[in-house]
């Protein structure tokens, strides 16, 4: 009897614990729905946010410098499926601009020079197809536009889904949220070009490659080669994907051997390890091949088809006819870069290999422009050799102060640590560093590739704004997120024997780790409020540290403030001041002043002098152009004194201090200066 209620008694402990399990279950499940709700519903929230700020900034701003040739070569791979217009840029964006386009009735300049006989008469197609072709520019413009916002849409869930399955649900909404209210991801994310492509596709092909390496699988194997084709056609920084994933899956590789070292038999670790080698490098080639066979190659196929051949052939050598030096003399064999251009242009009297030969065209294009620099006007001066300065100078102008404080805080805090880790001694090191590979991998590789491009970036002479740096952004931003994870969640007890002493130590450790918390709200909202003072001027955006968006052209100019976005601002302010009845614009960007303005605008530039001298006292002219011609020169660059707009500095000389300019008497946008003759 006994051992009968002992039996029953154990049975309802039993069902006791089930029960007690299953209601634990019930309401962790129930947990975790609410936090997946909240968590796509803010989620959603953030995106539609995201668009409707590109949305409002998109519609007061005119055409910036870049779309002026990105908009009607995207049509004309889609309309015509030719690319003889802009084959510095690969088409993916380009093309999705242009798509909605096809829906609408618009006169394409087929007959004009530009299209017939030009070589890559990019701007005058532009210029033509936009304001000279009896379309509506506005309505081309903004229509354009959405293909590039729907795709930064895209990538900030993109980045919350990786986020997701690095942080969690909830942490992962950070990073997401410094993405899509980023002023820089804000101004560039409505513009048809393609800076954020590169980044959508150094995301997309990072986290699908980093997938695989952690769960190999042909499905996982086939998305990662296709993501870096799409990748490869966004834009041609992203050819530096490909040194990237080989130093990446050798990383992988080395990491794994270290920890099967001594759990392999001595006979058998050769074959082993060089068998899963030989496993790592034929699926990285798979993965290269995939990539340029089964996306790049088709889609220049499929934008060649009608290109002409021989034209194609033609346009090819007079565009590398100066490449490395040009061709060297006949009979003679090639400089080992310049055979790269006779190779490009060999390729492209093949049928079967031309499309690629565009393909390699844009890359040697890049190069080539790479190595001419840019010039432009940078911390009081105007140079086209670039300076490595450049990008950390312009992330700390460019980037929101609380979201700088973020990220270096999480640098901090994350070298901190690995320095605490190395007081231990190399064997701890050595068991800390695998430990962190094997269970961080990929916010490793997120660190190596922001080292490598960021390297790449400083190096280059080509300095042509903070959005060069886009696609390492989400990559930051993700770091940040976790770092700063580990700093608020970790809450260390501390121990003692006095029983008060140890309640007073837990007590001020979760104050220290409550304070953390309203330390990152206080940031973020900081962040969002900075944001929304910007609006609409997301482009010509400069933290407090610059003096804010109205004196950010003092430190630097082109696409980090004034890229041709105001004219629409112009023809406002000119419909508002009817003595203003005739104007001469100095003008930089992808508008244009007498489409606008009709009649009232008048062409102007340096060399012509004082605009009074003819009759017109107003003088509107864009802040990049003004400080191109009146800021000092660096060492070996020249500019003629008739461009240095000496009778403007004359009549009003510019206060003291770094970049500054004459005093204008209004402000058209945040770019065009308007003087009162």
């Amino acid at each position: 009897m006994g051992k009968f209620k002992t039996s029953i008694s154990q049975i309802g402990g039993l069902f006791y614990i089930i029960k007690s399990k299953m209601k634990m279950n019930m309401i962790s499940g129930a947990y975790s729905k609410t936090v997946s709700l909240i968590s796509t519903w803010l989620l959603v929230i953030v995106c539609v946010a995201s668009f409707v700020l590109m949305a409002v900034s998109s519609s007061r701003e005119s055409a910036i410098m870049d779309e002026l040739a990105h908009i009607p070569s995207g049509y004309g791979y889609v309309r015509y499926l030719d690319y003889r217009l802009n084959p510095e840029h690969p088409p993916l964006v380009k093309t999705i601009a242009a798509f909605p386009l096809l829906f609408q009735k618009l006169n394409f300049p087929t007959q004009s020079p530009a299209w017939t006989t030009n070589i890559n008469g990019q701007w005058d197609m532009g210029a033509q197809f936009l304001f000279g072709s009896g379309n509506d520019a506005d309505s081309i413009v903004g229509w354009a536009r959405l293909g590039p916002m729907l795709l930064t849409v895209f990538l900030t869930v993109l980045i919350y889904l990786w986020s997701r399955e690095l942080l969690g649900r909830l942490w992962a909404l950070l990073p997401a949220s410094l993405f899509a209210f980023s002023p820089t991801v804000l101004a560039h994310g409505h513009y048809v070009t393609t800076d954020i492509g590169a980044a959508f596709g150094v995301v997309s092909a990072s986290y699908y490659f980093l997938k695989f390496l952690r769960e190999p699988s042909r499905r996982h194997l086939i998305y990662s080669g296709l993501s870096l084709g799409i990748a490869e056609i966004m834009k041609f920084s992203t050819v530096l994907l490909i040194p990237y994933f080989a130093m990446v899956i050798f990383i992988f590789y080395v990491v794994s051997v270290i920890r099967d070292w001594y759990q392999t038999d001595t006979e058998a670790r050769l074959k082993r390890f060089f068998i899963r080698g030989f496993r790592y490098l034929r699926a990285l080639i798979v993965i290269f091949v995939i990539g340029y066979a089964v996306i790049v190659y088709p889609v220049y196929f499929l934008f060649t088809v009608n290109y002409p051949q021989a034209r194609q052939t033609s346009e090819t050598e007079f565009i590398l006819g100066s490449f490395a030096g040009g061709p060297g003399p006949a009979g003679k064999t090639c400089s080992p870069v310049r055979c790269l251009a006779d190779l490009n242009i060999w390729m492209t009297k093949s049928q079967l290999l031309r499309p690629m030969a565009e393909y390699m065209l844009g890359v040697l294009m890049v190069i080539q422009r790479s190595a001419g620099g840019n010039t432009n006007y940078f911390f009081g001066e105007v140079s086209a050799s670039g300076s490595r300065l450049y990008f950390p100078v312009v992330y700390l102008l460019k980037e929101p102060i609380p979201v700088i404080i973020l990220a270096i805080s999480a640098l901090v805090y994350s070298l901190m640590r690995a320095f605490g880790h190395a007081r231990k001694g190399w064997g701890e090191v050595k068991r800390k560093i695998l430990d962190y590979l094997e269970i961080n991998f990929a916010e490793f590789s997120m660190a190596v590739f922001i080292i490598f491009y960021l390297a790449w970036s400083m190096k280059s002479p080509l300095n042509i704004g903070f959005r060069h740096l886009l696609p390492i952004l989400p990559l930051i931003y993700i770091l940040t997120a976790s770092a700063w994870k580990k700093m608020v969640t970790k809450v260390e007890m501390p121990q003692s024997e006095s029983v008060v002493k140890t309640l007073l130590l837990a007590a001020q450790a979760i104050f220290l780790s409550s304070l953390k918390y309203v330390v990152l709200v206080l940031l973020f909202f900081w962040f969002v409020l900075e944001t929304v003072l910007a609006t609409p001027h997301f482009l010509s955006y400069f933290n407090e540290f610059a003096g804010g968006t109205s004196g950010g052209y003092r430190y630097v100019t082109d696409s980090n403030y004034d890229w041709g976005q105001d004219l629409l601002y112009l023809k406002k302010w000119s419909d508002s001041h009817p003595e203003a009845d005739k104007i001469a614009v100095d003008y930089f960007g992808g508008g244009s002043p007498r489409y606008y303005l009709g009649d009232k605008a008048e062409g102007w530039s340096s060399g012509r002098g004082n605009p009074a001298n003819e009759g017109i006292h107003w003088f509107a002219v864009s802040v990049n152009n003004l400080q191109g011609a009146i800021q000092p020169l660096a060492p070996g660059q020249r500019r003629q004194p008739q461009d240095e707009y000496r009778w403007l500095t004359d009549l009003r000389p510019p206060k003291p201090g770094l970049g500054n300019v004459p005093e204008p008497d209004y402000k058209a946008g945040t770019s065009i200066f308007i003087y009162k003759l």
